[in-house]
């Protein structure tokens, strides 16, 4: 280290990176669920002014990245939507390359499904393997994904 130059620690932006389907528990248990969380601490969560395309907004990244964990709200359609699913396979490799927390909230979903990918997740991904048969890699980074969420102690919430 040069002489006099002190290196300070990353600070993290937020506590909290909600995820959730917007479609699903946008005007209901999302919005209440952020409105509890953002009373105790600092949550990013992704507005309704964002373009939406076929990648994750660099904005969006930023997000992830300076946030010290993860409350992924997996509801009823939220393996259908492949931005879900690419926002939840980034959270996935951020837990393990810088240790963030991820807190799944099964919303009106069965954890054992997430895990197995049965039900309708099954139904979810037989479309997206047509869909993206030229993508396989991404369709396997989805469902390791939701595996490995579907793995974590979260809660229910029926």
């Amino acid at each position: 280290m040069e002489s006099g130059v002190v290196s300070k620690p990353h600070r993290l932006k937020y506590d909290v990176f909600l995820s959730f389907r917007g479609a699903d528990t946008r005007d209901n248990f999302g919005d209440h669920l952020y409105k509890a969380l953002k009373d105790k601490v600092r949550v990013f969560r992704d507005n309704e002014g964002m373009e939406r395309g076929d990648e994750i907004s660099s904005s969006l990244k930023a997000g992830m990245e300076d946030s010290a964990a993860s409350v992924i709200v997996i509801s009823r359609n939220y393996s259908g939507s492949r931005w879900c699913l690419d926002e939840l396979a980034m959270l996935c490799k951020m837990k393990s390359s810088l240790d963030r927390r991820i807190l799944p909230i099964f919303y009106h979903v069965d954890p054992s499904h997430v895990r197995k990918q049965s039900d309708h997740i099954k139904k979810d991904f037989e479309e997206h393997q047509v869909r993206f048969s030229e993508e396989k890699e991404k369709v396997q980074e989805w469902r390791e994904a939701l595996t490995l969420v579907g793995n974590l102690a979260g809660y229910v919430c029926e």
